[in-house]
């Protein structure tokens, strides 16, 4: 009796060095505020010479922190993005943010 295999699927063999990074990452859990040490500061690189507050040391899923970008940039009324374990926001609002989420029980460092 002659048996064949059957190949069911799969990666097998990649030169790609990110290639089996998915089957080796763990899901990531926000931790929650009271944990999390966020830094928030003000930047111009390689924007233009505009102003924007950047907040990071965010560790969680990114949707959390899509969360709260859009609730910070609601509270400023200005814009920005979330992406990268930071979020941007368009204007100087250094002290609003940093109050805001303090009221969050974030631990802020400027």
């Amino acid at each position: 009796m002659n048996k064949k295999k059957i190949f069911t699927g799969g990666l097998v063999f990649s030169t790609n060095p990110d290639a089996f990074k998915e089957e080796l990452e763990e899901e990531q859990v926000t931790l929650p505020p009271e944990k999390q040490l966020l830094k928030v500061s003000l930047d111009s690189k390689q924007r233009a010479g505009k102003v924007v507050t950047l907040i990071t040391g965010f560790v969680g899923v990114q949707s959390d922190l899509e969360i709260l970008g859009k609730l910070l940039k609601t509270k400023c009324g200005t814009g920005g993005s979330a992406k990268d374990a930071e979020i941007i926001i368009q204007g100087d609002y250094k002290a609003k943010v940093v109050q805001l989420l303090q009221q969050l029980h974030y631990k802020v460092k400027m």
